[in-house]
């Protein structure tokens, strides 16, 4: 079982969720310290990294942040996938080569597959998953629908579901 209480951790999962509600676009560790009151002292520069690394890999944590904000039976899921560059990261977990559509080609990089809720008046990510087939053996498809099953569950019925992924 993992430890998420770390008396050093300068932020939680919670600072996390609410920076992702908030950016809504740029969903980077820089972009997430900006954020980040101007009050307190900000966490270093990888203290986003390593939250990640000691939370469980699942989204239900970001589902309780914003189930309260989303219409379930209004609006449109997207299904989307964006690689994040790790051109230097040979041997780096969950990188291999993804295709990019910021630069048309094949890349080094990690793959997300995200379900995102919108009305048009705002995007709040809903689920995630790292695209990892050397690992878990899903392609990218079995994961699309294992995303649309857990959004039924959850009771989601809307009046779409687009997928933006190549």
């Amino acid at each position: 079982m993992l430890n998420l209480e770390h008396e050093s951790a300068k932020c939680n999962e919670m600072d996390y969720i609410n920076f992702l509600i908030a950016a809504q676009r740029v969903f980077s560790s820089v972009e997430a310290l900006q954020t980040h009151p101007a009050e307190e002292q900000p966490p270093a520069h990888d203290a986003y990294t390593r939250l990640l690394k000691r939370l469980p890999p699942d989204s239900e944590a970001l589902w309780q942040e914003v189930k309260q904000l989303v219409e379930m039976a209004k609006g449109v899921l997207i299904i989307d996938d964006s690689t994040v560059d790790k051109p230097y990261a040979s041997q780096m977990a969950l990188v291999s080569r993804h295709w990019s559509g910021k630069h048309h080609a094949v890349v080094q990089g990690i793959n997300l597959i995200s379900l995102v809720w919108t009305d048009r008046e705002c995007r709040l990510p809903c689920d995630y998953r790292l695209y990892n087939k050397a690992e878990d053996g899903l392609s990218k498809n079995d994961h699309f629908q294992h995303m649309i099953e857990q959004a039924k569950e959850r009771g989601f019925e809307p009046q779409l579901v687009v997928s933006t992924a190549v």
